[in-house]
């Protein structure tokens, strides 16, 4: 059975962290699928490269917060927030590649 994310996240969201970093946030909805998914380690460096066409080297970090059923990835952004021809200056357009994550349970 495949499981898309945005079917088991509440939040799937990008923000500036910063005017050169860019976060992404998953919240879950429930616990038990932020358990799992967060044992499966599907969230990589790897794969946040992947989706996001950049080197791997600029995933800055993820983080995870089972207090929050949260997963936090930050990332170098492509340009600088307000700068010529950047065409998302809040980097809350940012997110889309997540959302279409899937993966095989």
């Amino acid at each position: 059975m495949r499981t898309k994310l945005r079917d088991i996240a509440s939040v799937i969201r990008s923000k500036n962290s910063g005017p050169y970093e860019l976060t992404l946030d998953i919240l879950f909805k429930r616990t038990e699928d932020f358990e799992r998914f967060s044992s499966m380690n599907i969230i990589d460096k790897t794969l946040i490269a992947r989706l996001y066409k950049i080197d791997k080297n600029q995933v800055l970090s993820i983080i995870k917060f089972p207090q929050a059923k949260a997963i936090k990835a930050t990332i170098v952004r492509p340009c600088g927030s307000g700068d010529l021809g950047e065409r998302d200056v809040y980097g809350a357009q940012q997110h889309a590649p997540l959302m279409n994550l899937e993966w095989e349970d």
